[in-house]
């Protein structure tokens, strides 16, 4: 179903609950993790485009004179709010109409779409012009999708209930008897096999809802998501949630999230173009402060 608005003025998130989530935290983690992004182009490829080949009159959208924007639903904080991309409220709504306005697109021009994050990634005709849906760039989703350069630098994050097995721990060893979960698809679920190689196998759910619902009812010792989403589902979504940890960044270029983009779009190199100048110009740092910025969690090491 389509669905289009003006965003209303982005108000001041920051979760007053990520503040009390992270009184009990003790250790600092880096201090870029609330960075948008980094210098690294997610495609590593093409000179920018012109500016006159990426304007409403000149792009090959999906519908002439409009932006198509996909992303999932439920669309959680902080990366939206109150499930509603078209408010323009969350990290990656306002990184949506940002872009949009980059490309000069007025907030009317845009149109919402929803589509289920496994078929975002699948190969195939897309019905949208990007999505955003908190999306990591991997070689092997590049086989069959395009990404933009990445608008976020991902830290994967380990939690869980106080009281539980693992509350407390301080170390991945200390995790690999552990039943852990994480979304299908995800990067979150490939870290969990990379990095902490739990004896049991992880449980696999198609959305971080069903997660915390598991971890509720006892079938899973923790989930691992992205750190801004632990932040939320501790502070909102479980009554005695708590971050274990950071699981430490892998070697090389950081993770990111990038937009998705059909295989082969005419418009990846726009929308590079136009998430690069919105990190040069320092927007996304300051939308990552409006909606991402809170305190350090421990490391595991």
């Amino acid at each position: 179903m389509l669905k289009t608005a003006l965003p209303r003025s982005m108000r001041h998130l920051v979760l007053a609950v990520t503040a009390t989530a992270t009184l009990a935290l003790t250790a600092c983690a880096p201090t870029d993790e609330a960075d948008s992004g980094s210098d690294n182009a997610a495609d590593g490829s093409s000179e920018s485009p012109a500016a006159d080949e990426c304007t409403p009159d000149s792009m090959e959208t999906v519908a002439d004179g409009t932006l198509t924007i996909a992303t999932d639903d439920p669309a959680y904080e902080p990366w939206f709010v109150d499930n509603d991309p078209t408010n323009g409220e969350g990290y990656e709504s306002a990184v949506a109409y940002a872009i949009a306005e980059q490309l000069g697109y007025t907030a009317e021009q845009v149109t919402w779409v929803t589509v289920p994050f496994n078929k975002v990634v699948q190969p195939g005709p897309k019905d949208f012009d990007f999505d955003v849906n908190q999306v990591s760039i991997t070689e092997a989703r590049r086989n069959a999708v395009d990404f933009s350069s990445g608008y976020y630098d991902v830290v994967q994050t380990v939690i869980t209930n106080k009281g539980s097995s693992i509350d407390g721990v301080t170390s991945i060893a200390d995790l690999a008897g552990a039943k852990l979960g994480a979304q299908v698809g995800t990067t979150s679920y490939t870290a969990i096999i990379d990095q902490i190689q739990p004896s049991e196998e992880p449980a696999v759910f198609d959305t971080n809802d069903q997660a915390v619902q598991a971890l509720n009812n006892g079938q899973i010792d923790g989930i691992v998501v992205d750190l801004p989403t632990a932040y939320f589902m501790t502070a909102v979504q479980l009554d005695d949630g708590t971050i274990v940890g950071q699981l430490p960044l892998p070697e090389g270029e950081p993770e990111q999230f990038g937009a998705v983009l059909d295989k082969d779009s005419p418009l990846t190199d726009c929308v590079s173009g136009a998430v690069d100048a919105l990190r040069e110009d320092g927007i996304l740092d300051q939308i990552g402060q409006e909606w991402l910025a809170q305190q350090g969690a421990p490391e595991l090491s």
